[in-house]
């Protein structure tokens, strides 16, 4: 828990820095000051996640690349001292000592979560593998070869690899899920102004989805998925659209649309964590047309190319590791390298993990309509509150229906605004039920449609923050039941130290002259031993060093 903390504190200090310099680009480039700490932290956390993925493509994530971040940190923060002195002093002097306490307290009880608990399935199938190839190599053209599962490109381990501290400690440590998550709990405490307000806005019910959320990861935030992450910034930029939203309707509708614009660009980072977040870019809508309306060609050149600097480093390495351009989708055939994985193998991994997620267990079965497995799903996948979860949701779109047509006929432009959200929160619902529905894929979408369905529909009813007196009883009873997990001698002795991956029984192979492990029973590999595969899959070596990568 101590190494979690000093790595956070380091983390935090990068990416502030980096923040700062991004805030004073905003600035001069659209006259916009961005305010909130928790925006700071997140711009910083993009450039580094896409820094570190560019460096990949050269040489390794591991000491040199943190050496030269840290010195671009710092120039950073002494060129713009002014204002990055100006963000400490409103951090400081107009924060009450109470969310000073909270704020302490949420550091604790996130590092405590990220310390130890349950290392994910998948994890030590190809998470821990996927970010020591970065740690040891950067971007190993034809790596999917070796595994499939190494071409599903998140850049979440981009951003744990930069972060692992492998060069210098006896671990890898993987403390990224659980930063995001402290990202996302800071955002929310504005709720608690709920009680002075004595009124729930439509971005307080986002906040209720987010508390939610964040109550069911406590026990997995310690693993390198992406799943945790990528809900987090989900949630974290429908919170802040909304908020945006229902301040500029305080000021009378004098609006910035830059705000709307820049978390647009958090939503290509969303995309580059889980390519299934991409339909959450329906809110571009708003931004796009307002800029071209008003032919602020500049401005739409800058937020491309900014759009582009956060997803080009991800789509190169998707290339070099696959071959593909969107892995695993076959249909964009484009490139024709030595190293591009087999179309059949790629059709059948996005098969595996489609019936996987519809509970079928039979990739040949993977496009059965709806009704086939829906049933089975349902009842055989989802607890009790998630099936509640998904129905509420099936009977909010029709209702987010005819508040879009109640919008349009009433050119409402306000609930028009809160349509466009609902609207991209359906989408990415149906599409994620659709492809393939894990509740850790899309919990998100799930929870985010229902709760601002009913915050649009509650906003106007007095008395309606009975709704965050009921989650915050809901909060503790959370805490209380997490008492037996906190005491679990399993997970008691990590204070100092980071649980480490899970080890595994190994057997050997060669390929080319080098030794690959693989697991005697299952397919799991954990970190510790590499390079690591469940199987040879009848690879061969591009020359004669791992860095030049593998072919089928």
């Amino acid at each position: 828990m101590v190494i979690v903390l000093l790595n956070w504190l380091y983390v935090t200090v990068t990416v502030f820095g980096l923040g700062v310099g991004v805030a004073a680009f905003v600035k001069k480039a659209f006259g916009y000051r961005i305010k909130n700490i928790d925006s700071l932290l997140m711009a910083g956390l993009i450039v580094t996640c896409a820094y570190a993925q560019f460096f990949s493509l050269a040489y390794k994530v591991s000491l040199l690349c943190n050496v030269i971040m840290v010195i671009v940190a710092l120039i950073l923060l002494l060129w713009n001292r002014k204002p990055a002195g100006e963000y400490l002093s409103d951090l400081w002097h107009h924060t009450t000592w109470k969310r000073k306490l909270v704020v302490a307290v949420l550091v604790l009880i996130w590092a405590y979560f990220s310390s130890r608990g349950y290392i994910h399935y998948d994890s030590d199938l190809y998470h821990a593998q996927s970010i020591r190839w970065l740690e040891e190599y950067g971007v190993v053209p034809g790596l999917g070869n070796l595994h499939e599962r190494f071409a599903y490109n998140s850049s979440s381990f981009a951003l744990n690899a930069l972060y692992s501290w492998a060069f210098m400690l006896p671990q890898s440590l993987h403390t990224m899920s659980g930063y995001h998550a402290l990202v996302l709990n800071i955002a929310v405490l504005d709720i608690a102004k709920v009680v002075k307000r004595r009124r729930m806005l439509v971005s307080d019910f986002g906040c209720v989805a987010a508390i939610y959320y964040l109550t069911t990861i406590t026990e997995e935030v310690v693993s390198p998925a992406s799943d945790y992450s990528i809900m987090c910034v989900i949630l974290w930029i429908v919170i802040h659209w909304l908020r945006i939203l229902e301040e500029d309707r305080e000021k009378d509708g004098l609006q910035s649309i830059v705000p709307y614009a820049l978390l647009c660009v958090v939503g290509c980072y969303a995309v580059t964590l889980k390519l299934t977040a991409g339909l959450i870019l329906i809110v571009l809508w708003k931004p796009a047309t307002y800029l071209i309306k008003e032919k602020k060609w500049k401005d739409i050149g800058i937020y491309i190319c900014m759009g582009l600097l956060v997803v080009a480093p991800w789509m190169i390495r998707t290339v070099v590791i696959s071959g593909w351009l969107l892995y695993p989708f076959s249909a964009l055939d484009i490139f024709n390298f030595d190293w591009e994985m087999s179309k059949e193998v790629v059709d059948f991994d996005s098969a595996c993990v489609k019936s996987w997620g519809k509970a079928i267990y039979d990739a040949t079965r993977a496009d059965a309509p709806i009704r086939e497995w829906f049933g089975n799903w349902f009842h055989a996948t989802l607890s009790g509150t998630e099936k509640l979860l998904i129905l509420a949701d099936f009977t909010c779109i029709p209702v987010m229906l005819v508040l879009g047509i109640v919008a349009l006929l009433k050119k409402n432009k306000e609930l028009g605004e809160y349509f466009l959200v609902l609207l991209a929160m359906a989408a990415s619902f149906l599409f994620w039920l659709n492809s393939a529905p894990l509740m850790r894929y899309g919990y998100s979408h799930v929870l985010l449609l229902t709760f601002i369905t009913v915050g649009v529909l509650l906003q106007r009813i007095k008395g309606n923050y009975f709704v965050f007196f009921v989650i915050s009883a809901y909060g503790v009873y959370k805490l209380f039941t997490q008492v037996d997990y906190i005491m679990d001698s399993r997970y008691a002795p990590y204070y100092l130290w980071q649980q480490d991956y899970n080890t595994y029984e190994l057997n050997t192979y060669e390929v080319g002259g080098i030794t690959f492990y693989s697991p005697v029973g299952g397919d799991r590999t954990g970190y510790e031993s590499f390079p690591a595969a469940p199987g040879s899959n009848h690879i061969q070596l591009r020359g004669e060093t791992l860095e030049e990568g593998f072919r089928r």
